[in-house]
């Protein structure tokens, strides 16, 4: 028998609809010029590896699968309700998605055409993604279930950066071309680099700070919790010795 009593109804997580609805539009902008097999589609240059276009294939369908997976995986109401296709999915996640988009996204990122600053950060991005997500299974294995869900949500967190990375090119777009002649020469390239580089690394790193402050937060929170009746229970001894 399944008990209900103190599981999370769908609608309390009032962030799970928008980010869906925002993972799918993502996808269905990203994914589909590389399905194609054409390399004049691809959003990302060619640094002149023959290699470079099918690993970026292969990367770019495998982040697909480990973002769309992510979405259900860290809804706690369907983590709760639904445990069988929870864990289902978290394979999907771990072994369709994060491990050969990981391994693939080390390939690429370390030839990026955008700059040595640029590999630097998704070199050491995907290292972490690859190291959270296996942390995370296997702590999944062992049925150390709280361990389990705080390295999801950074393996998670890393997944969903891609978004992230890609509203801060945005936003270097439009603030850093003024500068063109003054900080960066002129160069086009310079200019380009810079923007793709603050990208890379502010794109993961805001995040996963975040994350790490209400990782933090939330554990800090339960130990009040717990150690507040204690306090009491002391507080309530002494007053009846005294």
């Amino acid at each position: 028998m399944v008990h209900t009593q103190g599981k999370q109804k769908w609608w309390r997580r009032p962030w799970v609809v928008p980010l869906g609805f925002l993972v799918l539009l993502f996808v269905a902008f990203s994914l589909p010029p590389y399905l194609t097999g054409d390399r004049a589609q691809s959003r990302v240059p060619d640094p002149g590896y023959a290699w470079y276009y099918p690993a970026l294939v292969g990367h770019v369908v495998f982040a697909s699968v480990a973002i769309l997976t992510a979405v259900l995986q860290i809804w706690p109401w369907f983590r709760q309700r639904h445990p069988k296709y929870h864990r289902y999915l978290g394979r999907a996640y771990v072994f369709a998605g994060v491990l050969p988009g990981g391994v693939l996204a080390l390939l690429i990122g370390a030839v990026s055409p955008f700059g040595p600053v640029n590999a630097l950060g998704n070199v050491l991005m995907g290292s972490l993604w690859l190291g959270f997500t296996i942390t995370a299974h296997r702590m999944a294995r062992r049925k150390r279930y709280v361990e389990h869900r705080r390295w999801m949500l950074r393996s998670a967190t890393l997944t969903f950066s891609i978004i992230t990375n890609r509203l801060w090119a945005v936003a270097m777009i439009i603030i850093l071309p003024p500068f063109k002649d003054s900080a960066f020469g002129g160069s086009e390239v310079a200019l380009m680099q810079a923007t793709s580089a603050i990208s890379a690394w502010m794109g993961w790193v805001l995040p996963f700070l975040f994350v790490e402050w209400w990782l933090e937060r939330d554990v800090a929170r339960k130990q009040r919790r717990v150690q507040r009746p204690a306090d009491e229970a002391r507080v309530a001894v002494s007053n009846s010795s005294s």
